[in-house]
């Protein structure tokens, strides 16, 4: 029994071990791309903050559910979901925000997150001025956004030239608005 037991943990150890490592390039293309100093000019402050960051890492994530959810990638959205949570409550535990403190803070981040996905369902068949008006709700730091709505358009229709096992494997190269001025 303790054999069957060991050897029921070590499994579940293995698959976790593989799910944190499965979609890390996916979470660190994210990353990549919400870096991109582009997407920050428009900001009224000097320098950009985690929450700044963080909804621009969440606004890419969720065009990327949006393009890709059907029920063939179900169960694999689910696992990225998942994982990209994880990673991101895990990121918020090493700025040193104590457990109270990142539950609640998990809490508004995926009640954002969702509201974001509610904003951009339908993007594809808004007009310019729509798609401003469904995303500035969240980037209350930025003045002008209307290079960023050319930018998640560019970001969009990427996306909808590949597959998700493609998207899976490939490395961001985060020109997306880099002919914008």
């Amino acid at each position: 029994l303790f054999n069957e037991q060991l050897a029921k943990k070590n499994n579940v150890s293995i698959n976790i071990f593989f799910m944190k490592n499965k979609y890390i390039n996916l979470y660190n293309n994210f990353i990549n791309l919400t870096t991109n100093k582009s997407l920050y000019k428009g900001l009224l402050t000097q320098q950009d903050t985690f929450s700044d960051r963080l909804t621009l890492f969440l606004i890419h994530f969720a065009f990327f559910l949006k393009e890709f959810k059907n029920s063939e990638n179900q169960k694999i959205l689910q696992e990225i979901y998942d994982f990209i949570f994880r990673q991101l409550e895990l990121n918020i535990r090493e700025i040193g925000y104590g457990d109270q403190s990142v539950n609640k803070k998990m809490k508004n981040y995926i009640n954002n997150f969702h509201a974001i996905i509610s904003n951009i369902h339908f993007w594809n068949k808004l007009d310019r001025n729509e798609k401003e008006k469904n995303i500035s709700p969240f980037l209350t730091n930025f003045q002008n956004i209307d290079y960023l709505v050319d930018y998640f358009d560019e970001f969009r229709n990427n996306l909808a030239k590949k597959t998700l096992k493609s998207f899976l494997k490939s490395v961001s190269n985060n020109n997306y608005g880099s002919s914008k001025t």
